[in-house]
Formats: structure tokens, C-alpha cells, sequence
């Protein structure tokens, strides 16, 4: 749903692609965060990256000059805990991916289970794959899911911005658990809507006053959508102005990147 920027009470912001590249920060990073402060524009940093803890988050932010609270991160594994607390409170968890994914189920009350009880496990949820996936630990999600496992991805991102370019990202191994087991995941992050509904309330915003700022049409933009929300897209990550301009996802508001967002914020008519 397309709204004007001066009407933008609340952001649901993507990280990797958006904010940095790597470890890279991209230009107008400590500008866009001053002017949402100065304009007291609510913020929610919603990444599908699993590789991180929220506290990781912020003090990556911070080592770039940002000061942010833990309660304006939102990752993954946090929704990921959050929805399974909810729906599967009592989940013994498998988890394939990084030891931050396992970190914050935890931190959420739920179990997960060790290398040797993992046959006692209920659910896979994978994620953060990055350096962190062994053929023996797929092995052990095929089996499990196979046995009737609930499978969770927290996110289908195929690819991956690193700083020497794309790279592959969990949906790639999600879809090799797929075609293994015939089962898809239950996908928690982007382009599904749990994320972002979890972030608006974090906010206490609507889709009136909410809009989402991404770099690629299939998660952040398409995410967006399905959840009601006014998209922009920024062309400093995966997508390009090309893909934007003639596919079948067409985001409200396509920039070149975060400080052409700090522009409008300040100028909204520009």
C-alpha cells in the first residue's frame, strides 16, 4: 500500500544489502539513523539473515557509529523463537545453522537438543547456514523431517550479499531438504508475513503508518506486500532498477539508496 513519506510513522528496515555489505557500511548509514531519531520515526531493523544474535546486531551498529536498542532488532531466529513459542511451546528443536539461531531459541525458554539427543528432536529449524553446515548434520534433518519432523526455515533467501559478492544463501539448502524429504519448510522470515507483523507490533504501528525498506524484490519487497505495507526498494543490494521496473514485483518507491530515503524524510515533496 502505497503512502507518502510524510506519513511514514514506522520502518520495518532490512539489513544486509541496505545498511552494509558485509562488514562494509554503505554511504549515509550514521546520517539515515540521525534523521529518524530527529523526526521521531519508529524503527524495527528485520533482517533474514540467521547468522547473528540480536546483541550481535547491536553492537555491529554501534562499531559504525549507530546506537540502537535490542528491541529495534529483529532477526530470524528471534521470530522464529517468538512464533514457536506461541504455536509449539513444547518443541524439542534440531537445529542446522549457527550457534546464534540456537542461542536465541533459548533465550525464548524452548529446547533445543545436542548433537546426541537428536533423535529425541520434533522440529528442524534451520538457518545462519553460512560456515555453519556439515553433510552429517543435513543427514540428520532429512531423517528427522522424514519421520515427521516440523520443518522450519527461517528464511528462503537463495543468495547472499557478501562483500566479494553473491553468495548462497538457506533457501539454496532448504530446497536440498526439500527435494530429500518432499516436505517444504514453514518459512518465518521474508516474503512470509510473521516477520513483519511481529515488528509492526513491536512498533504499535499499522500498515497505514508502516513502510518496509529492502534490497530485494522476492523477500523485502514481496514480504511487504503481503503484509500490507508501502515497499521501497533500494538499489544498493541485490535487485536492480530493471527487475524492479518490469517484473511482477513492483515496489512503491524505488531509490537509489538510504540517503535518498534520508532526503525524502527530511524534504517528504521532494
Amino acid at each position: 500500500m502505497k503512502i507518502e513519506f510524510s506519513a511514514i510513522q514506522n520502518l520495518i528496515i532490512d539489513m544486509d544489502g541496505v545498511l552494509w555489505h558485509g562488514d562494509k557500511a554503505l554511504p549515509g548509514l550514521i546520517d539515515f539513523f540521525a534523521t529518524l531519531r530527529a523526526h521521531n520515526i519508529k524503527f524495527v531493523m528485520a533482517t533474514n539473515n540467521a547468522g547473528k544474535t540480536g546483541d550481535e546486531y547491536v553492537a555491529k551498529l554501534a562499531k559504525h557509529g549507530v546506537s540502537v536498542s535490542h528491541d529495534e532488532i529483529l532477526t530470524t531466529p528471534q521470530a522464529s523463537a517468538h512464533y514457536l513459542s506461541i504455536h509449539k511451546p513444547e518443541a524439542r528443536i534440531y537445529v542446522v545453522g549457527s550457534p546464534s539461531l540456537a542461542s536465541e531459541l533459548r533465550a525464548t525458554g524452548l529446547t533445543v537438543v545436542s548433537e546426541a539427543e537428536a533423535q529425541t528432536a520434533n522440529c528442524v529449524v534451520m538457518g545462519g547456514i553460512v560456515g555453519h553446515l556439515t553433510y552429517e548434520k543435513l543427514a540428520e534433518a532429512c531423517l528427522l523431517i522424514r519421520a515427521g519432523a516440523l520443518f522450519i526455515g527461517t528464511n528462503p533467501d537463495l543468495t547472499f550479499p557478501g562483500e566479494r559478492g553473491v553468495i548462497p544463501g538457506n533457501g539454496a539448502l532448504l530446497e536440498a531438504l526439500r527435494l530429500a524429504t518432499g516436505v517444504a519448510p514453514l518459512i518465518i522470515g521474508k516474503p512470509e508475513p510473521e516477520m513483519q507483523v511481529q515488528a509492526m507490533q513491536r512498533m504499535g504501528g499499522t500498515p497505514a503508518n508502516t513502510a518496509i525498506i529492502g534490497d530485494r524484490l522476492d523477500t523485502d519487497i514481496l514480504g511487504g506486500q503481503r503484509a500490507g505495507l508501502c515497499t521501497i526498494m533500494v538499489l544498493t543490494g541485490i535487485s536492480n532498477r530493471a527487475e524492479a521496473e518490469n517484473g511482477s514485483i513492483a515496489p512503491d518507491y524505488i531509490v537509489d539508496d538510504i540517503r535518498a530515503i534520508t532526503a525524502k524524510l527530511i524534504a517528504p515533496t521532494c
